[in-house]
């Protein structure tokens, strides 16, 4: 499985070079620091408090309040890009 993610290009630059010292320069070097960066932090936050306080419907407007076409053409969007992803995987 892979995640794509951006992030501050000095941390990125720090990220690769540390990965490397501890774990070489064979392949797989950043997945292994990701893997464990990413465990660390899971533990960290399981460890918090994490309740969602607000309204829902609000947090969702706001991710979606750059999208500039009504709810109608989002549906119809949404529905021709599944439908390019499963044929992808339709043998034939």
């Amino acid at each position: 499985m892979s995640l794509r993610v951006q992030i501050n290009q000095k941390l990125e630059h720090r990220f690769r070079e540390l990965a490397m010292k501890r774990f070489g320069y064979a392949k797989g070097a950043l997945s292994k620091a990701a893997e464990e960066a990413l465990a660390g932090w899971i533990s960290t936050v399981e460890k918090e408090d994490l309740t969602f306080e607000g309204d829902p419907v609000e947090a969702i407007d706001g991710l979606l309040s750059d999208i500039d076409i009504d709810s109608v053409e989002l549906q119809h969007e949404t529905k021709k890009i599944w439908t390019l992803k499963v044929l992808k995987n339709v043998p034939g």
